[in-house]
């Protein structure tokens, strides 16, 4: 099954809960990587080599990746002006609209991104994002607009 919707990696929440990760959305280099449709996104992954960029058995792998190597690199752009807000029961964890690629870029089939954290070791992902079918730019900007509720966002609830 390829791309049909955006996650956070259940890995990512319960690592964060079990405090057993050092992932930190403020300090750590975050990027973004892009993803053709051979990517087979999975929340439900085990371990953060499966859920990180490049990582053995991983579907956020070079080969599924799409970059033009100049103005958007392998492995991803970085993800500025990344904030946490809390709010009426929700945590949004938001940034910039960007990373922007340079004004020459040339990208064809980008169905949606990895937001990952490239700080650690296996650069286990936070979450994946599909843009809602083929994307592309020819010689041109190349930016990632987040949704209006941010990157990424917990509901709190009472059970």
């Amino acid at each position: 099954m390829a791309w049909s919707g955006s996650s956070i990696f259940r890995r990512y929440v319960a690592e964060m809960v079990a405090n057993s990760s050092a992932f930190d959305w403020d300090a750590d280099t975050v990027k973004v990587a892009l993803y053709n449709t051979t990517t087979t996104p999975d929340n439900d992954v085990t371990t953060d080599v499966l859920s990180g960029y490049n990582g053995s058995g991983s579907q956020w792998v070079v080969a599924n990746e799409v970059s033009d190597g100049t103005n958007w690199d392998v492995a991803g752009e970085p993800v500025t002006g990344r904030t946490l807000t809390l709010a009426a029961d929700t945590i949004p964890a938001d940034a910039a609209d960007t990373p922007q690629s340079g004004a020459s870029c040339t990208l064809a089939g980008v169905f949606g991104c990895l937001v990952y954290d490239d700080t650690l070791t296996n650069k286990p992902g936070f979450c994946y994002n599909y843009f809602g079918g083929s994307q592309s730019v020819t010689a041109g900007n190349f930016t990632v607009t987040w949704h209006a509720n941010g990157i990424f966002r917990f509901t709190v609830t009472q059970a």
